[in-house]
């Protein structure tokens, strides 16, 4: 099982929130959407590797997007934060309701420093 991946010496592991900038054609014209949310899964390894992104979207309703990683439509991949899980699967977050359905623990980047 995958619990991580690197896109562009950027290392993003399950539990993390982030942005997917993904660029959408539309007839003869094309724009980027932006798709934000919580990585609750990544599945396969090398050149097959995808990853499932879980928000919640109006009327908290729940939305799933699956992106395989060599998908030439992903221009870019935000890291906003980075979650503190000890599984390797988040799917108990699907279960959940309102803002317990979108928070993970949050990993503490600075150590406190003894006195």
């Amino acid at each position: 099982m995958a619990i991580s991946f690197n896109y562009h010496e950027q290392k993003i592991k399950v539990g993390d929130s982030v942005r997917v900038h993904q660029e959408i054609v539309e007839g003869n014209k094309k724009r980027v959407q932006i798709f934000e949310g919580i990585v609750i899964a990544i599945k396969n390894r090398e050149f097959n590797k995808s990853f499932t992104v879980r928000k919640i979207g109006a009327n908290n309703i729940g939305v799933e997007k699956i992106f395989p990683l060599a998908m030439p439509s992903i221009k870019k991949i935000e890291l906003k934060r980075q979650g503190d899980v000890r599984r390797s699967k988040l799917y108990y977050l699907r279960d959940k309701v309102g803002k317990a359905a979108s928070k993970v623990k949050e990993k503490n980047l600075f150590e406190k420093s003894a006195q």
